[in-house]
């Protein structure tokens, strides 16, 4: 699983592996790698996510080539939140940092770029098929707009990140890499926008993808 800081990718995977996060959260050593493994019984049972950290910071390219060149992954989860990342506050400052959705953006799509290489790489070296999963996150903060959020994030929709998306396709090969885009939300507020039953829908639909991406049903 990858995605910049503050898009929530670890509270998405103690969604989709089924357990809080204290009980099988393991950094292997001298890794920035997060492992957690599906507790048995959930869809994806088998699955053991790897979580790649989000900073800027040599630590997460030590992470991002651990993870797509010294053990291969077999398919990607990269995490997304339409410049709604959840700003950092700066060391020793207290409060909620405002966020510019622009900036977000532009360092989302850096960051993308940045993993995007990483999988292509990947790809062309494998002798089979690789996927990507790329999950929007945050829906709940644009629900009357999601159709057209995925559809940004989506090949061939002429939007940068789309672009991009076009363009690792092309690099890794059409037939080598399959990509879906997804809608997600983890959290849910009382008398908010998204129940909790759509969200359990959201995180069921994309397990259900990936599990059928993995070859489990």
């Amino acid at each position: 699983m990858t995605g910049m800081t503050g898009v929530g990718k670890s509270e998405l995977v103690e969604h989709l592996a089924g357990r809080p996060r204290a009980d099988d959260e393991i950094a292997e050593a001298g890794s920035a790698v997060l492992e957690r493994r599906v507790r048995r019984g959930r869809g994806l049972h088998g699955f053991r996510f790897r979580v790649v950290p989000g900073e800027n910071a040599a630590t997460r390219l030590g992470a991002l080539d651990e993870v797509f060149h010294d053990d291969p992954v077999d398919g990607v989860l990269h995490v997304v939140a339409h410049g709604y990342a959840t700003g950092r506050r700066t060391a020793g400052t207290s409060g909620v940092r405002a966020v510019d959705r622009e900036e977000q953006l532009a360092r989302e799509l850096e960051d993308w770029t940045v993993t995007a290489h990483r999988i292509a790489s990947m790809a062309v070296r494998r002798p089979r098929p690789t996927w990507l999963v790329v999950a929007v996150t945050k829906v709940d903060l644009f629900p009357d707009r999601v159709e057209e959020v995925v559809e940004a994030y989506s090949p061939g929709s002429g939007t940068p990140f789309g672009d991009r998306l076009d363009e690792l396709r092309a690099l890794a090969g059409a037939a080598k890499l399959s990509v879906d885009v997804l809608p997600v939300c983890s959290r849910v507020e009382p008398g908010g926008p998204i129940s909790a039953a759509r969200r359990d829908a959201y995180l069921d639909a994309l397990a259900t993808r990936m599990g059928q991406l993995a070859g489990h049903r």
